[in-house]
């Protein structure tokens, strides 16, 4: 799960923008694919065992999605069985990305879980001790939203994964909020969440920042160069649609400019060793070298005064003037000549 640096792993969360079509969520797939993207990412539960039917209000923007209910609102995306995720997890492998699906119940841990590199833990279950503890003993790793959460609860959800089997734990930094606005974004959590927990864990970043009029995620470019290692968003086919996931996602020509903006990073970002190779030029022609500032006489001792450091492509180095001065210049030079090795004594 460890990537380089400007080289995140990219999940693109299709989640539940398919509304119930296969076609239409393999034609998603399909544009992750073409945009560059790692993953595609669905949800997998279903209403009757994720929320209450009386007391489970919304937490999203009921302007842009109007369903006042989270039961209401689950009941219309839980069509799909294993039967649709096995078509699903089969069509990401034909594009070459992984399938990845968030289980929201300990039935959907067990058949999900062959099929995937990683297991999914949505934020607002990382204090569900069961679901922890199911996703832990299947030895798969374990990606792990921490929205809406304290540092303490973190602490205790990690340490239930591990003690429960998980070895490899990738946690997200996420703002449970639909839409994030930017100033709530926190991304300087993603360095708090580095220091902590960066020696056993994973740190990446799952974004519910709209994109900017130009389909830009500025969001997750900050992300990244804060060091996240695994980026999530929300991914859809229309961003105009109807519906709590859609407006805040980007769609392919945005995942794709992100992908061409995260490659631009990359060539920026190098390597963590000096580059000589390319400056060879610069090494040659731009440093300094030992002139002589005045005539010299054959035999006379080399003093400071008599020396000016130039730039230039012939002479001793500037980095060699101490062991140049107080020695005997071995025959007559003159002001304006460069001083080589085989001029001194």
């Amino acid at each position: 799960m460890q990537r380089t640096y400007c080289d995140p792993y990219i999940i693109a969360e299709i989640g539940v923008n398919h509304e119930g079509s296969l076609d239409r969520a393999k034609r998603m797939i399909d544009g992750v694919a073409r945009a560059g993207g790692h993953a595609a990412k669905f949800q997998t539960y279903k209403a009757a065992t994720l929320a209450s039917k009386t007391t489970s209000p919304a937490y999203w923007d009921t302007s842009k999605e109007s369903t006042p209910s989270q039961f209401e609102l689950f009941s219309k995306y839980d069509s799909f069985g294993e039967k649709e995720y096995l078509a699903l997890a089969q069509h990401c492998a034909d594009n070459g990305i992984d399938f990845l699906s968030t289980p929201f119940d300990l039935t959907s841990v067990s058949f999900l879980a062959p099929l995937m590199p990683a297991i999914k833990i949505a934020s607002a279950d990382l204090t569900n001790i069961p679901l922890l503890r199911e996703v832990a003993a299947t030895g798969s790793p374990v990606i792990m939203s921490v929205g809406a959460s304290t540092f303490d609860e973190i602490d205790r959800s990690v340490d239930v994964l591990k003690t429960s089997g998980a070895a490899e734990i990738c946690l997200l930094h996420c703002v449970l909020k639909y839409p994030t606005p930017s100033e709530d974004a926190n991304l300087r959590v993603i360095s708090s969440l580095t220091a902590r927990y960066g020696d056993t864990a994973t740190i990446g970043y799952s974004d519910h920042v709209a994109p900017e009029a130009d389909g830009s995620v500025p969001a997750l470019l900050l992300a990244s160069a804060l060091g996240a290692r695994v980026l999530e968003k929300h991914f859809t086919d229309d961003r105009t649609a109807p519906g709590n996931d859609h407006y805040h996602a980007f769609d392919e020509k945005g995942l794709l400019h992100f992908t061409q903006a995260l490659k631009e990073q990359r060539e920026l970002a190098g390597s963590d060793a000096p580059d000589i190779d390319s400056q060879r030029s610069a090494i040659a022609n731009a440093r300094r070298r030992i002139f002589l500032a005045r005539d010299l006489h054959a035999g006379e001792v080399i003093a400071p005064e008599a020396l000016i450091p130039l730039r230039a492509d012939d002479g001793i180095e500037i980095a060699e003037w101490d062991s140049v001065v107080g020695r005997r210049i071995r025959c007559a030079r003159f002001a304006g000549d460069p001083l080589n090795v085989d001029d001194i004594e």
